[in-house]
């Protein structure tokens, strides 16, 4: 394995870190500033039959007290912790942890780099259509089961893998990170956005599928692409060790890297059963967790780290991604601050008004927009689902725009941005892992993001034209 590879831990570099929490830090500063602007308001909310909190439309729009005291928006950071409905991000900072601690448990055993060696020697030859297969079970992962999060383990071996292959950084997360988000995005079946949404939109669960799946597939090629043709610009040769046809087995190893396949295949055939079975969808990232946990004690020991290495080696890697947690903090501080300053609805408000004056084509288009803005402050898709349909829906109506397409730029709008905004969590803990800065991110990654900004809005348009439902 080349220098380069070796060098693919789990921490979060100073670089990536710093960028990302001036970044971050900025956002805060504006979110504040934003408080004393606008002003406050809020819409009434009611419970549904399932016991979700939603906004209920044949309340009008309340005007009420806005703005945050000084110190609870410096707070907001630790305050956020014990905000409603945030279990999910403790849950998140906690499965963080456990993979940094299992990272670098592996990485400092040698699996890390038997596993990488074992898939260049098998794939050297054909790393391109690896790069194909690769792109598509992530997208597939995001499409039809809604994982992103849960994806997260897998970032680290495939960057590592991208450099091993003569690639770089950017390209293994293009084929992992940027794919699970744009097969979130697409959302064929995906429970969390498309399924939660239907539900509240009166729709038979996962019903108009065939379009969503045509549009996987437009997707599917428009990344592989833009993949392809990045990897092709700045690939390397690849090493002589590489291409070589000779092979040093170790058994010891061996033995390691099947039982942690083994284990962790057996996670992602839980996940995918999720679809089939409702309840298992609130913790797959439980699953994923424990199941990578229990790959990685199990593969560790059998690669002949001792436990006394192991439980050093887990408690670093678990501190080494401490600075993760406090970028997560961070940024769900900002959505905390506009709640807690009740301008959030006010801006939500704002945008449905002036949805009401556009021309019915543009409407489908100010959906994809408005959920497009809503992600920024809010990354989970039910929380935002449970928000907008209900004002989505109406405006749906109103312009005799299906509920079905509606659905679409929904997903749409709320898996895209989900690998572009600085304040989705994941997107955060994949750069910092990958030791790739934020403003080199979003250098790289904004050419696709505006050719399938172009690409999904005319999908949207050609889905009216036919009359998607």
């Amino acid at each position: 394995m080349s220098e380069t590879t070796q060098k693919k831990g789990l921490d979060v570099s100073a670089k990536s870190f710093i960028t990302a929490i001036v970044v971050i830090f900025g956002l805060m500063i504006v979110t504040y500033i934003l408080t004393f602007l606008i002003p406050g308001g809020e819409y009434v909310r009611a419970t549904d039959a399932n016991g979700n909190s939603v906004i209920d439309t044949t309340v009008p729009f309340l005007e009420v007290q806005g703005g945050i005291p000084f110190w609870k928006w410096i707070l907001s950071p630790v305050l956020v912790l014990g905000a409603e409905g945030n279990g999910s991000l403790i849950a998140v900072i906690a499965f963080l942890l456990v993979i940094g601690g299992v990272f670098n448990s592996l990485d400092k055993c040698g699996l890390m780099k038997y596993m990488l060696d074992v898939i260049t020697h098998k794939f050297a030859r054909s790393r391109y259509r690896l790069l194909w297969v690769i792109t598509l079970f992530f997208m597939t992962m995001g499409a039809f089961i809604g994982s992103y999060e849960e994806c997260i383990p897998l970032v680290p071996i495939v960057v590592a893998l991208s450099v091993t292959l003569g690639w770089d950084d950017l390209t293994g997360l293009g084929m992992s990170l940027l794919a699970a988000g744009c097969g979130f995005a697409a959302g064929v079946c995906n429970p969390f956005t498309v399924g939660v949404a239907q539900e509240l939109a009166g729709l038979p669960m996962f019903s108009g599928m065939w379009f969503r799946f045509l549009l996987f597939l437009l997707i599917y090629l428009l990344l592989g692409s833009f993949l392809y043709h990045h990897a092709r610009k700045i690939e390397k040769p690849l090493a002589e060790e590489a291409l070589n046809t000779f092979f040093e087995r170790i058994p010891a190893m061996g033995r390691a890297l099947a039982s942690f396949v083994g284990i962790m295949g057996v996670g992602i055939l839980v996940i995918l059963s999720s679809v089939f079975v409702p309840a298992l969808q609130d913790y797959t990232m439980i699953v994923v967790a424990v199941m990578f946990l229990s790959a990685g004690i199990l593969s560790t020991l059998l690669a002949g780290f001792g436990l006394k290495n192991l439980g050093t080696t887990f408690v670093n890697g678990f501190v080494s991604i401490l600075p993760a947690v406090l970028m997560i903090l961070m940024a769900n501080s900002i959505k905390y601050t506009l709640t807690e300053a009740h301008i959030l609805d006010t801006i939500l408000h704002s945008a449905v008004l002036v949805a009401g004056s556009l021309p019915r084509w543009v409407v489908i288009l100010f959906i994809y927009l408005l959920v497009l803005m809503m992600n920024f402050f809010i990354a989970s898709g039910s929380a935002k689902a449970f928000l907008l349909i209900p004002l989505i829906m109406p405006l749906a109506q109103l312009f005799e725009i299906p509920a079905q397409l509606c659905i679409v730029a929904f997903a749409f709008g709320d898996g895209f941005s989900n690998v572009f905004y600085p304040t989705n969590p994941v997107l955060l803990i994949g750069l910092g892992l990958a030791d790739v800065s934020y403003v080199k991110w979003v250098r790289w990654s904004v050419k696709f993001q505006l050719l399938n900004l172009l690409l999904t809005s005319v999908l949207l348009l050609f889905g009216l034209w036919i009359g998607y439902c």
